[in-house]
């Protein structure tokens, strides 16, 4: 939960500060937690600047999996899979800016991780060459190049931060400018006009709509405490189980002291995290907690969100 919670704070840190402008503490204030919790979990900025870039990756390769990535053909592996990475970026901005923008000004060992993930993806962009007519008129680092062009456009799209256009607007674009030199223009020309997919679409509706909102700033720093890991649970509990009692959310939570649980439910009422919807004490009903729009927020911002709620039966620490 502390890890979460710091590279929550380090994106937002790295993002409004730059990452040469970005220090420890500036990142352990934002997070409200110790320099020595900060230690005990990374050796430095650049550890934890790498760990914001190797988490999104293993967010961008579950994206892969639920979508049998490897069992579709050249040309539609390719675009679901850019697809799947423009919409991971679309959903978080900030993450976007980070991966994107700050890791390019990182240290040297940052900048060999990114090169690392380019790498891979060149190597899914080469096998094009296999299948086409055209192979031998095609260098191998065409497929270099074409990575380090869409890599160019999205860093253009993101360092510019208007935040009106979405990067999953520019799929046809790009499907068409990386399969020219293996397909030729009539397939390009084709991969240009084809409609975005439906759930593509789905997510360019979201940015658009938070785009033009105001409630893109962190979360955090409306909670004038610290999220302990009791306090975390509780949390999880009420975004698993909406409407659930004082006593399930303490069974839940792993705390069975009623005054407990009871206590930090109304200070967490206070602080604009939980809404009772239950008729209480006074028309003699259960309490029925549910998180607030804000709860909400920081439970995602700090990756506690669970939606499967038989996952949650057996919260585990």
């Amino acid at each position: 939960m502390q890890r979460a919670r710091l590279l929550g704070a380090a994106v937002m840190t790295f993002d409004d500060l730059g990452y040469v402008g970005a220090t420890v503490v500036h990142i352990t204030a934002r997070a409200r937690v110790s320099r020595r919790t900060f230690y005990g979990l990374f050796s430095g900025r650049e550890a934890c600047l790498l760990a914001i870039l190797q988490d999104t990756v293993e967010r961008v390769e579950a994206e892969f999996a639920r979508v049998n990535l490897d069992a579709l053909p050249w040309q539609e592996r390719v675009r679901t899979g850019l697809g799947s990475i423009l919409s991971v970026l679309d959903r978080e901005p900030a993450l976007a800016r980070v991966c994107v923008v700050q890791s390019a000004r990182g240290s040297q060992r940052v900048l060999e991780y990114r090169e690392e993930i380019l790498a891979r993806l060149a190597g899914v962009i080469d096998e094009g060459r296999h299948g086409s007519a055209r192979a031998e008129r095609i260098p191998p680092l065409t497929a270099e190049g074409l990575v380090g062009a869409v890599v160019a456009i999205v860093y253009k799209r993101l360092l510019k931060g208007t935040g009106k256009e979405s990067l999953t607007g520019l799929l046809g674009e790009l499907m068409s400018m990386i399969v020219l030199p293996y397909l030729g223009p009539g397939m390009a020309r084709k991969e240009g006009d084809r409609p975005a997919p439906s759930w593509l679409s789905k997510v360019d509706e979201v940015v658009r709509h938070e785009a033009s909102s105001t409630g893109a700033e962190d979360p955090l720093k409306h909670v004038p405490m610290r999220i302990t890991y009791r306090t975390a649970r509780v949390l999880q509990a009420a975004a698993a189980h909406p409407g659930a009692s004082n006593r399930r959310i303490g069974e839940l939570a792993d705390t069975y002291d009623q005054g407990q649980v009871s206590k930090l439910l109304r200070r967490l009422q206070r602080l604009g995290l939980l809404v009772n919807e239950g008729g209480g004490q006074n028309k003699g009903e259960p309490n029925a907690w549910s998180l607030t729009a804000l709860g909400a927020k920081v439970t995602q911002q700090l990756a506690l969100d669970i939606t499967n709620s038989r996952e949650t039966e057996g919260l585990t620490s």
